[in-house]
């Protein structure tokens, strides 16, 4: 399995980060999605999951950052189209990132159970996406926790595709 995120002079796109215009953002948080590419997903997969993830943060905050996280998406779509999170076109169980956990506690869930936009305050940073084929549709709630979605696909891993996202401070 492939996945492919286009990107500009070798970075996600400004229009999906900290410097994306003011209509593209909530509460100064990057709200739009960025482009997903899919190839070669095992044809007897049933669902893909993706997680976005800023191990780079860790020096930052203590932790590494979940900027989307994402289950039960249709494993015969080709392409994940821009604001697919915000948008609705797209039917996906979406999970919390870490503006729901009990350190930043946003309870707006346009923010915290969608694509939240990487804000590096102090460098470039990497970040990880991941996506997931799996055998079977997981059984979860809009509003699950990574570490819920891990369990949940515990065995159901058919393939797993990462891209590293450099986005520049």
């Amino acid at each position: 399995m492939k996945i492919n995120v286009p990107l500009q002079a070798g970075l996600l796109s400004d229009q999906f980060t900290k410097h994306a215009d003011a209509a593209d953002k909530i509460d100064q948080h990057p709200v739009v999605s960025f482009p997903i590419e899919f190839q070669n997903v095992p044809e007897n997969a049933a669902s893909l999951a993706l997680t976005l993830i800023d191990p780079d943060s860790i020096p930052v905050c203590g932790f590494a950052y979940i900027h989307w996280v994402a289950a039960n998406l249709d494993p015969s779509l080709t392409e994940l189209p821009t604001d697919a999170s915000q948008s609705g076109k797209i039917p996906m169980t979406l999970g919390n990132n870490s503006l729901a956990g009990g350190l930043l506690h946003v309870t707006d869930e346009q923010l915290n159970r969608h694509y939240i936009g990487p804000t590096p305050p102090d460098q470039p940073h990497d970040y990880h996406l991941t996506v997931f084929a799996l055998d079977q549709k997981l059984d979860l709630p809009d509003g699950f926790w990574l570490n819920q979605l891990e369990k949940k696909m515990t065995g159901h891993v058919l393939a797993q595709a990462t891209a590293v996202l450099p986005v520049r401070n």
